[in-house]
């Protein structure tokens, strides 16, 4: 038994940039409990190498949902980080904040003091931008977000076409204005990889007031009537308890902080008592409210040999492989996602709800490029689906996974938005920029055009884009679905405070990575209990004409 200050049950995204902020007061002790190992090597450090730490079980808790009717019964993968870094260390490092609005939302919804006003100081206080766009990207944070160099025709072509379908460009979707076509934020700096135990949990270790634990098994938390007071986990065949003076801190993401949480007798009673679990408390909200992004890809021909497929075989890896080992640069140094965009689906939309991601290459996320060749592919999604999934342990054994099941297009909107979402993306690859490249449709297929084609379509390729969250949603404590209160604290409870993706009230435009460092970033005042940052006074771009106009 031992005891600290504060403990952070995860290495990811949020935990990382917590135990930063804590361990700034060098008084402080602090203790990270980590189920995953070492993130050194160049599997994860390399930018271009990201298929392949989402496909390992060395890396990958290997999670996999609940088979979907609305998907011809496929059961989908749901990647999490079971590594130093979370899911920061095996994600594809696309850096977007979200947009304005979906914070505006979250206040709307109850989490109050997290409107955009709110948040954007903290996003401001957690970067580095190497090219964003003055003064609304931060300078002197530990997360450096940089360019890739951009300098494949086709990335050109890509915003050249959604100008001529009637849309702008955007110099950075992360600043004053998302919606638009532009180039890309990725977290790499250097060359590598800038995960979250790269840019904060390193540096924080090395204050000395900070200690990582890898390669425990978080069973569940300890109290003492509401307060909670520790927690127990296991190590091989050891049970340990640690206890926490000031507070523990629940970082393990939108299926690890759920799974915690129901193991530790809180949420749905029905759930626990079916898994064996005493109920602490009734919360209906630990476990629901799950959401995600679904996505396809267009797939186009290229009629020039100028995409990424030339270094697909084996000796231009090599190539790739030795210059990163050795200077750090070329392709290696990328994650190839180098432009990408916003646009609203129709008028009356207020800010955009589909998002796209363009690669000069057509290739799948397991790496596998389809036979023809060359290509090019465009990913596109809708961003704010209303299906909603949950997260239920299944028995008390920490090592049993959860069932998850995400629900996905159940919803009667969601089939026509992402329908609409398909048309809207052929138009663009339609335009006379992409005529000197574009030869047929590799995937859906010219013909693919009525709505019963495009809906077996999406059935049949639409996948996961990784980012779950919303099982603790964030809220007032009138609500019954609200699990964390909006200075992070788990409602009903002291001392216990939970800080990932799991508590967006509602999913943000994007990806997801941005928004959760934020979070923890924002989470350490409210855990210190510091007066937050003060409001942004700036006004974020909405389109003059959202009421009459779909561009």
């Amino acid at each position: 038994m031992s005891e600290q200050d504060y403990i952070i049950i995860g290495s990811g995204s949020a935990g990382s940039a917590i135990c930063y902020r804590l361990g700034e007061d060098l008084k402080h002790r602090i203790l990270v409990l980590e189920y995953g190992k070492s993130d050194i090597g160049p599997l994860i450090q390399m930018p271009a190498a990201l298929s392949y730490p989402m496909n390992m079980k060395r890396y990958d808790w290997g999670y996999k949902a609940e088979a979907e009717e609305s998907l011809d019964g496929r059961a989908l993968v749901c990647p999490r980080g079971k590594v130093i870094g979370g899911s920061s260390s095996i994600n594809g490092m696309i850096y977007v904040r979200g947009n304005a609005g979906d914070y505006d939302h979250w206040q709307e919804e109850g989490a109050e003091g997290w409107s955009y006003a709110d948040v954007l100081p903290y996003f401001r206080r957690m970067e580095t931008s190497h090219g964003g766009e003055a003064p609304w990207r931060g300078t002197d944070g530990p997360l450096h977000i940089t360019r890739g160099p951009r300098d494949n025709p086709l990335h050109d072509a890509f915003v050249a076409a959604s100008e001529q379908a009637g849309y702008q460009a955007t110099a950075d979707y992360n600043g004053y204005r998302q919606e638009g076509m532009g180039p890309a934020d990725m977290t790499v700096y250097k060359g590598r990889r800038w995960s979250a135990a790269n840019a904060y949990l390193r540096p924080a270790l090395k204050r000395g007031n900070v200690e990582l634990r890898t390669g425990v098994m978080v069973d569940k938390l300890l109290f003492d009537g509401k307060r909670c007071i520790g927690v127990r986990y296991r190590k091989g065949n050891q049970i340990i308890d640690v206890m926490a003076k000031k507070a523990v801190i629940l970082s393990a993401g939108a299926i690890g902080s759920p799974a915690i949480l129901q193991r530790s007798g809180i949420g749905p009673a029905a759930v626990l008592k079916q898994a064996g679990v005493e109920v602490r408390a009734d919360r209906p909200g630990v476990g629901a409210n799950l959401q995600d992004h679904l996505e396809v890809y267009f797939q186009i021909a290229c009629k020039q040999p100028i995409t990424l497929y030339k270094h697909l075989n084996l000796v231009s890896k090599a190539m790739i492989g030795a210059r990163w080992l050795f200077f750090k640069s070329g392709l290696g140094a990328s994650n190839q996602f180098e432009s990408l965009g916003f646009i609203r689906s129709d008028k009356h939309i207020p800010y955009p709800d589909i998002q796209y991601h363009f690669l000069p290459v057509a290739i799948r996320y397991d790496g596998k490029a389809p036979a023809e060749g060359h290509g090019f592919q465009l990913h596109v999604g809708p961003m704010r689906s209303k299906s909603r999934g949950s997260v239920e342990i299944q028995n008390a054994e920490a090592a049993t996974a959860p069932k998850i099941a995400f629900n996905y297009l159940s919803h009667p909107d969601d089939m026509p938005d992402f329908r609409k979402a398909l048309r809207l993306t052929r138009e663009i690859l339609q335009q006379p920029a992409f005529d000197p490249y574009r030869a047929h449709e590799i995937q859906p297929g010219d013909d693919v055009t009525s709505d019963e084609a495009l809906d077996a379509f999406i059935r049949a390729h639409a996948e996961s884009a990784y980012h779950p969250c919303g099982t603790c949603k964030m809220g007032q404590e009138s609500d019954p679905m609200a699990v964390v209160a909006p200075d992070t604290k788990v409602i009903g409870f002291e001392d216990l405070y939970c800080a990932d993706s799991s508590l967006f009230p509602r999913i943000t435009n994007g990806n997801l990575n941005a928004p959760s460092i934020m979070t923890g970033e924002k989470a350490s005042d409210h855990i210190l209990g510091k007066a937050p940052l003060p409001k942004a006074n700036d006004v974020p771009f909405t389109h003059p004409s959202w009421q009459e106009t779909q561009r």
